[in-house]
């Protein structure tokens, strides 16, 4: 056996660059907008600002970004059937004119449907890159190919909100033009440096797409199922949006949804008693596919909540409630010390507004711990049991959330911020190793498919409980954002023992 030690670089073809080059430039687009989004979306319109309320906000990035982690599913499985390169390029015309749109559109709707474009977009180029560098890679180089991409997606979220950051002090056009640009520099890439990795588009066999939703069907349940589940996450979102402006009420919101509940299980009872074998999905009863994996998705989407909060919340409580001062001073002092006085005044002139660090330059610091750390963190939990890491992980999460009940000052947020990265070091890698080992030996790449519908649940929620929260102990609420970083730290907390529990009670059990 050859020493996976002496692994050369020069061992991974042209294309596994070129999606790694595509990986950045995405990456950058994508969090140049997002790590500002809350600001921008709940900025004055006097100030370029969209002036949207904190439950607008919430809907429209827990929505959008829950639709972006389930997209995949189905894209991913046209990339096969079509071919990796086609898929490419299409992503990338339909997100330079998304990302530029975002800038245009002023309204709830207009700003909606451009939002969704991104989110098609980005699904479209998130399973081929995925998929390129397995296909590229061999038992030999596979470890080390997937740390250097996630190397690359932390290196382009680093460097996109540097950029937006800078030109957003110019006018936010300049975020959604930014954006637009570095998409439009994968045209080039995915032109003359990306070979097709896959065969499956020219065989006589390829995937359906009613394949990819059979498959659907046995891992997470049936057609009425997730009709059924849907029909909840709806009454969710529209208690979200329409509870702000008081058409209706979260009572109303509850009762319509115990209506729903109702509804379903009558029309159950009604379809077991009937004649068997309807083919129609709507005439069977509603089915529950692997109940063990679904169960430890919705544990996940627990974490994912809280982990979103970095980008949907935070951004808000340093602009409202944290003073910066500090940590702008401690870094101009250190720069002056080491002769970069003309850095130091350059920092001052583009990252600061008021006296005031921007907030997705705190933000920004979780991009870089994971740049220099990830691979050390990966190294000393090598040993360590996936359910271990994951669960110390989120842990380290809920003491992240407790320091930021505290966040009055600048030093003390980018603490939170640092000690939530390692958690996420953790917590986050270690989760697609728990799912390889909670499916199936022989579904395994299968279920790896679906694990990102944690992702996606944690999105929804996240950016509800987002809105609702800083609506009423934000700026414009109570003015109490210690009592909202205390229910996060709860939530967490309670994400921890779930799982937990789930090892203990669910898998330990069946194992046996």
């Amino acid at each position: 056996m050859r020493d996976s030690k002496k692994i050369s670089l020069k061992e991974f073809p042209p294309t596994f660059w070129a999606v790694n080059t595509m990986e950045i430039f995405e990456r950058m687009a994508w969090y140049g907008f997002f790590t500002v989004s809350s600001l921008y979306i709940t900025g004055a319109a006097s100030e370029g600002g969209l002036g949207f309320s904190d439950q607008d906000r919430g809907v429209l990035q827990g929505v959008v970004t829950f639709f972006l982690y389930l997209f995949p599913v189905v894209t991913g499985a046209l990339a096969d059937r079509y071919g990796f390169k086609k898929m490419l390029l299409a992503a990338f015309a339909v997100l330079v004119p998304a990302y530029y749109l975002l800038g245009q559109f002023k309204t709830f709707p207009t700003f909606f449907l451009a939002f969704m474009l991104v989110a098609l977009g980005a699904a479209m180029f998130k399973p081929v890159v995925i998929g390129t560098i397995s296909k590229v890679t061999n038992d030999r180089t596979a470890s080390m190919g997937f740390g250097i991409f996630y190397m690359m997606v932390n290196i382009g979220g680093f460097l996109g909100p540097v950029v937006a950051g800078i030109v957003r002090g110019w006018d936010w056009n300049y975020v959604f033009i930014a954006s637009s640009v570095w998409i439009s520099l994968n045209f080039i890439v995915v032109t003359f440096f990306f070979r097709e990795p896959t065969s499956e588009s020219q065989s006589a066999n390829p995937r359906t797409l009613k394949k990819v939703l059979s498959d659907m069907v046995e891992v997470l349940g049936n057609g009425r199922f997730f009709l059924f589940v849907f029909g909840l996450l709806a009454f969710l979102v529209l208690g979200s949006k329409y509870t702000s402006d008081g058409s209706f009420t979260w009572m109303h919101i509850w009762i319509i949804a115990g209506v729903w509940v109702a509804l379903n299980f009558v029309y159950d009872f009604a379809l077991k008693t009937a004649a068997p074998g309807a083919q129609k999905w709507l005439l069977q009863p509603m089915r529950l596919g692997d109940w063990r994996f679904g169960l430890f998705l919705l544990i996940m989407s627990g974490f994912w909540t809280c982990f979103n909060q970095l980008f949907y919340t935070l951004p808000l409580h340093i602009r409202d409630f944290t003073n910066t001062s500090d940590v702008l001073a401690g870094f101009t002092a250190f720069l002056n010390a080491i002769g970069l006085e003309g850095f130091a005044r350059s920092m001052n002139a583009s990252m600061v507004t008021a006296g005031q660090v921007n907030p997705e330059y705190m933000i920004n610091f979780n991009a870089g711990a994971i740049i220099v750390f990830q691979v050390l963190v990966s190294y000393l939990v090598t040993r360590l049991k996936a359910f271990t890491t994951i669960f110390w992980g989120v842990l380290i999460t809920v003491a992240s959330f407790s320091v930021l009940v505290f966040g009055a000052t600048g030093w003390v947020v980018l603490a939170g911020i640092l000690i939530f990265s390692f958690g996420e070091m953790m917590a986050s890698p270690k989760s697609k190793e728990y799912t390889g080992k909670i499916a199936p030996p022989d579904k395994v790449a299968m279920y790896m498919g679906y694990f990102y519908w944690c992702v996606a649940l944690g999105n929804l929620f996240g950016g509800i409980l987002s809105g609702q929260l800083y609506a009423k102990f934000g700026v414009k609420g109570m003015q109490r954002p210690d009592i909202m970083w205390a229910i996060f730290a709860a939530l967490a907390l309670f994400s921890a023992l779930a799982v937990y529990f789930y090892d203990r009670l669910v898998i330990r059990r069946m194992e046996r």
